[in-house]
């Protein structure tokens, strides 16, 4: 299995973002910095989506969005929720009210003051948003319950509410620009920054620092530049001339980092594999895949630790499942469940009635190409006879999920009932019927997750439901796959699971 560069398969994991190439100008040194302060010039892979943090990705708009604007909650490099705008909070007994306590510190670039009915009326904005709208699905209403306390009445418990709102979804904007809509293009925060007159949208994000700022200790970034650029040659190129001091890195930067005295850090992002949409079987083509030995052939036939090491270039985590590697859920022992073994996949398939294989449709794009010509051997290997339907990168998302199985590079989650959640329990774009219904002991074990105690007791409940999913070959996890970040010896990056790019927050001096 030949070896494949990083170019592609940071395409790869921008998809993961959607599924959430122009050359920047300027220095790293962007001239002296004041003094206290040290200059930082990101590299990061995409644009910013939207400066309305209620239309805005997750993803890569993290070091953007974190710029302009204060979240109530923030999440650590384990995915856990931590104090920000909010100082603490408390869940009552029947997990129904968040009580949060908030600071009064904080001002909105456009002199308004943050206090509780500025918090709420940001909160029924983000709730009524497009893409912010996931982490509000239980909440009842937001109260303003005096100048500094909110509470969040939910309609029932929520154990992941705290936790989507620290990944991005709790940044506070200013009352007058919601009021007036022009959020999208024109941020008004009370972030570390404010977004820059020297900005070129698309090309160079210039942010100047807000003196006064409550955490500015926290934020010695000073001048701040953020550049999209999607080439990793010329980010690469860019890291090496000085013009970056941090980037999301390919294998290319990784390689060098010890020998040019750069810092690398990495986490895992995505699982790669086989995503399956008809796991009941109920379309024509789907068929095959509604009998679980089939779906266990096709987890025998894939050697994900090879693909790992061929493809990855060892650049994530050698495991079956979708909870990732190392965290609450995933079950080492289950790795080896579907041991690689092409006669074994042969012989199922046999015992599934398909000894010649069968015929399949499936969605490819371009930066999915990598993994085109395994998919082909193991096929051609298993008799499936497969016919490809070629889609341009941003087609993919729309169409992928209409066949009964795709090639996939989902986004996963650091908070295991989130991922019981996205993954199992709630249609997404990449699992738009979750065929729940036709598996009615999974159904009652992912309902048993969302009753249990938080603590062991729902761990336990949720390492059952892997076990049965893993059992049931739910998915075809060939391994996951990390993120990583290059930067210069004077900065660490804290990678998060759940965001393709950290924010400000997870960007730190070394030493």
């Amino acid at each position: 299995m030949m070896k494949h560069t990083l170019t592609g398969l940071a395409a790869v994991a921008a998809a993961a973002l959607a599924l959430t190439a122009c050359s920047a100008g300027g220095s790293a040194g962007g001239g002296d910095a004041p003094e206290g302060n040290v200059p930082l010039n990101i590299g990061n892979f995409l644009d910013v989506t939207s400066w309305d943090p209620a239309l805005a990705d997750i993803g890569f708009d993290g070091p953007y969005l974190s710029a302009v604007y204060d979240p109530l909650v923030v999440v650590d490099g384990d995915g856990v929720p931590q104090p920000a705008l909010a100082t603490a909070w408390e869940v009552s007994d029947d997990f129904t009210t968040i009580t949060m306590d908030l600071r009064t510190d904080a001002v909105f670039s456009n002199g308004e003051a943050f206090d509780a009915a500025a918090a709420v009326q940001s909160l029924d904005y983000l709730k009524a948003g497009v893409r912010s709208q996931e982490a509000y699905q239980k909440v009842e209403s937001f109260e303003a319950v005096d100048e500094d306390t909110i509470a969040i009445h939910l309609t029932e418990r929520d154990d992941t509410i705290l936790y989507f709102m620290g990944l991005g979804r709790s940044y506070m904007m200013a009352p007058a620009a919601i009021a007036d809509g022009s959020l999208a293009t024109a941020p008004v925060g009370s972030g570390p920054y404010t977004l820059g007159d020297a900005t070129v949208p698309g090309a160079e994000y210039h942010f100047d620092k807000v003196a006064d700022h409550w955490d500015a200790a926290a934020f010695p970034f000073d001048p701040l530049v953020v550049s999209p650029l999607s080439d990793p040659t010329a980010m690469l190129n860019g890291m090496e001339g000085g013009q970056f001091n941090v980037i999301y890195g390919d294998q290319t930067a990784i390689d060098m980092a010890a020998d040019s005295g750069w810092n690398v850090s990495s986490g895992l992002a995505a699982w790669v594999g086989l995503q399956f949409t008809d796991r009941a079987g109920a379309t024509e083509m789907g068929t095959p895949l509604g009998d679980v030995r089939v779906r266990q052939a096709l987890n025998h036939a894939f050697n994900g630790p090879e693909m790992l090491q061929a493809i990855g270039q060892d650049n994530g985590a050698a495991t079956n499942q979708v909870f990732p590697a190392d965290t609450t859920g995933n079950l080492p022992e289950l790795n080896d469940l579907f041991a690689p073994d092409i006669e074994t996949a042969k012989q199922m398939l046999a015992d599934a009635g398909y000894p010649d294989g069968f015929a399949v449709k499936m969605p490819m794009a371009p930066p999915f190409q990598p993994y085109q010509a395994s998919v082909e051997q193991v096929f051609d290997e298993l008799g499936i006879t497969v016919t490809w339907d070629e889609y341009q990168f941003m087609d993919y998302m729309a169409n992928a999920p209409t066949y009964p199985m795709f090639v996939g590079v989902i986004s996963m989650d650091g908070n295991a009932v989130a991922t019981v959640e996205r993954q199992i329990a709630k249609p997404q774009w990449y699992n738009p019927t979750t065929g729940l219904d036709s598996f009615p002991e999974i159904q009652a074990q992912t309902d048993k997750v969302f009753a249990a105690d938080p603590g062991d007791a729902q761990t336990q409940e949720i390492e059952t439901l892997n076990e049965m999913i893993t059992n049931e070959a739910w998915f075809d996890v060939w391994y996951q796959s990390n993120n990583s970040y290059v930067s210069t010896a004077e900065f660490t990056v804290t990678p998060v699971i759940g965001m393709m790019f950290p924010t400000l927050r997870h960007i730190n001096l070394a030493g």
